[in-house]
């Protein structure tokens, strides 16, 4: 089958090429990916995590070609999204049942295939934040695809979001999405929060952890800044106040969540904010883009011809 193999000389690191059927387990189907979808993090340290020939992606949607060998799962027919482990740029996908959902035919493919990585992970982060009615949430990189998707969910648990982003232009479309205040940097922000979703790390997560209120949580999320964070605790002790900072994981069974999230879709209570998207032929100049900040949301290719 064809798929996108990481090759550290190709552009981008990505060629098209050839790659072996991949083979379910029982409690595995077989899906015909229509569409997938790019995320910073599998991208930014494919050097350091890949390997040559590998099939990169977790991100996918389609229809699924051979159900469950365990009689378990959704049909053939059936078209589905899916969160998984490296394999998604490829024209066919095995996946664990516990980590694909069902998709109405309401809901486009390209559309469906944005919620694995950074719709999944926002979510479970602002619920990781606890109740967060009526409290003020801060998310730094929120121009991104995960961080837009965190604007979103955050305001419709309740929260009062503020939208840390890069630039005013990266900022645009985001107090649409339910951002209360969108600030370029932090200076901006005068009163503490309750919440926050660093995207971003390096100085930055110091800077913001800084402002949390006591009783208040912190979250690194992700390193877009690819800069590693120091924080003075002596004086953060001194400052008073029960903290948490944690390092976010995203944590599987990843189906009840994308069900969740493919609701919000076809309801209209969640837009997938598509910054880009072509055929999965033009992969190299999506990486190019998403890794230069010039996608505001996700980036979407193509994989199956669509019409």
């Amino acid at each position: 089958m064809r798929a996108l193999l990481y090759d550290p000389e190709a552009p981008q690191g990505l060629r098209l090429g050839e790659a072996p059927e991949p083979v379910p387990r029982d409690a595995q189907a077989l899906i015909e990916v229509h569409a997938a979808s790019l995320n910073f993090g599998e991208l930014a340290y494919r050097e350091e995590r890949a390997h040559p020939g590998q099939v990169l992606g977790w991100d996918a949607a389609g229809v699924v070609v051979r159900p469950a060998a365990d009689g378990s799962g959704p049909a053939a027919g059936t078209r589905v999204v899916c969160f998984g482990p490296p394999g998604a740029w490829a024209e066919r996908r095995a996946v664990d049942l516990a980590d694909l959902a069902v998709v109405p035919d309401a809901v486009e493919l390209g559309a469906a295939a944005t919620l694995p990585g950074a719709g999944v992970s926002a979510l479970q982060a602002v619920r990781r934040l606890g109740p967060v009615l009526g409290r003020r949430v801060l998310i730094t990189g929120a121009s991104g695809g995960l961080g837009r998707f965190a604007v979103q969910l955050a305001a419709l648990a309740g929260a009062y979001v503020i939208a840390a982003v890069g630039s005013a232009q990266r900022g645009e479309g985001l107090r649409e999405l339910g951002a209360d205040e969108v600030v370029v940097g932090l200076d901006d922000v005068r009163a503490p929060v309750f919440g926050l979703l660093d995207n971003v790390g390096g100085p930055l997560l110091a800077e913001a952890f800084s402002l949390v209120e006591p009783g208040g949580s912190a979250l690194s999320i992700g390193k877009a800044s690819r800069r590693p964070t120091s924080i003075d605790f002596e004086r953060e002790r001194l400052a008073g106040g029960d903290r948490r900072l944690e390092p976010f994981v995203v944590r599987s069974p990843f189906g009840p969540d994308l069900d969740c999230l493919v609701g919000l879709l076809a309801t209209g209570r969640l837009d997938p904010q598509i910054g880009w998207r072509g055929s999965w032929e033009r992969a190299p100049e999506a990486v190019a883009a998403l890794l230069g900040r010039r996608v505001r949301g996700k980036a979407v290719l193509d994989i199956k011809a669509q019409g």
